[in-house]
């Protein structure tokens, strides 16, 4: 755990993601990403030089095996502050949209309930578990399906909803969580849509898996590039 407190206290400090008397909500699934970050930002809060507030939230998308009773049990079982947030995302996007591609519309939902819940509840700031092989992964989904180069930023402002929304494990490796979730023993729920695992986002997650096997330090090298974005060289 000491490694991924100080990858995430980096993250933290050089983007200025957390400050005193913040309220943090953490969105949790029940993934390795999401569980992981829980837990770490809950250590790091203990010795913090600031002082902050920590919310899970889930949000319930109305799959009937989304396992949130465990994910309950296991936050009360720990003495964390838990929030579900209802919706029936999943009926919209796969029964009354019958959507093809339902990965855009089902994130746009779950941002807009959680957003709007956070504001209710009086939260400035949301955590999520994107880690840097997602940054990467990202900006070859945008380049590769949308003609632009695009990736997410470690700290976006919702201006309409006054939240800032923030990327502490930016700079950790996948591989680094897993190993942190075996060694810890961190418990982790399985994704109950039905698409898991057969998205255009692990088509590309398994070509950098090629691409790092021949190039070891690519993912350094590109994420490098993504943050000199004073030498980009364009049309």
């Amino acid at each position: 755990m000491k490694r991924v407190l100080g990858v995430m206290r980096k993250a933290i400090e050089e983007h200025n993601m957390i400050e005193e008397g913040d309220r943090v909500a953490v969105g949790v699934s029940g993934g390795k990403d999401s569980m992981l970050l829980l837990k770490a930002l809950r250590r790091f809060q203990s010795f913090s030089p600031y002082k902050f507030d920590i919310l899970a939230v889930t949000v319930d998308l109305g799959f009937e095996t989304q396992g949130i009773d465990k994910l309950k049990n296991y936050y009360e079982s720990n003495d964390i502050n838990y929030e579900i947030i209802k919706t029936k995302i999943s009926q919209i996007v796969f029964d009354v949209r019958e959507e093809r591609n339902p990965c855009a519309l089902c994130s746009k939902m779950r941002k807009g309930a959680i957003n709007n819940r956070l504001n209710e509840l009086g939260y400035n700031k949301l955590a999520m578990g994107h880690h840097a092989d997602d940054l990467v992964e990202t900006l070859f989904m945008s380049m590769f399906f949308e003609g632009r180069l695009k990736t997410f930023k470690p700290v976006t402002y919702l201006s309409r909803k006054e939240i800032y929304s923030i990327k502490p494990f930016i700079y950790m490796k996948e591989k680094q969580i897993i190993n942190e979730i075996e060694k810890s023993q961190i418990p982790v729920f399985k994704s109950p849509c039905p698409l898991d695992k057969e998205t255009k986002r692990e088509d590309i997650k398994n070509l950098m898996k090629d691409i790092y096997r021949d190039i070891p330090d690519g993912r350094e090298r590109i994420i490098t590039a993504i943050k000199n974005s004073d030498k980009v060289e364009l049309w």
